[in-house]
């Protein structure tokens, strides 16, 4: 009777457990997406920013137009661009970029003095602190996903049912070292 019993238990057992932990993995993985997603949502504020500011500037600074190129090459750039590595890249390009807008701008008394271009910058200032909070998140999901994928008795189950790791927001190599002053 016992032999039967356990027949019959251990590989009900045995189902809730894989059950359960192919849940936990989907939850993992749709957080991860999740806060992929609301990287993009961040970073599409910004590209919607860009034109505006760019197009305020153009008012001030017209003969600056190979920086303005510059930020539209680099915003474009960005918007294509696939997967975490690719899109780091391209974001820190933009970011570039857009620092050397804002060095333009400090040319022109007229255009820091104006109230859309303040507005705009502020904006803009704000949305970069979402994306560093969005990238932070990201890489948290990530973090935590990756650790369920390879830890024991969750990677069998993630092995069986096709679970893969995903790929960090990380910083290019030349942005990881320190940082040069000069005076």
């Amino acid at each position: 009777m016992i032999p039967s019993i356990l027949a019959v238990v251990i590989p009900v057992v045995l189902a809730i457990v894989v059950v359960s932990l192919y849940n936990r993995l989907v939850r993992g993985r749709n957080t991860v997406d999740n806060a992929w997603a609301q990287i993009d949502v961040q970073l599409k504020r910004r590209y919607d920013l860009i034109p505006n500011l760019v197009e305020t500037v153009k008012g001030y600074a017209s003969h600056e137009r190979q920086t303005l190129e510059a930020v539209v090459a680099a915003r474009s750039q960005a918007i294509n661009a696939q997967g975490p590595a690719d899109r780091a890249a391209a974001e820190n390009m933009l970011s570039g970029a857009l620092k050397s807008l804002f060095a333009v701008a400090e040319s022109y008394p007229d255009l820091k003095a104006s109230q859309n271009f303040a507005e705009l910058q502020e904006e803009l200032a704000a949305t970069e602190n979402r994306i560093a909070y969005s990238r932070q998140y990201y890489n948290d999901a990530v973090l935590t996903y990756n650790n369920a994928i390879q830890t024991v008795p969750a990677n069998i189950v993630a092995g069986m049912t096709g679970f893969s790791p995903r790929e960090y927001f990380q910083a290019p190599g030349e942005e990881r070292g320190p940082v040069q002053v000069r005076f």
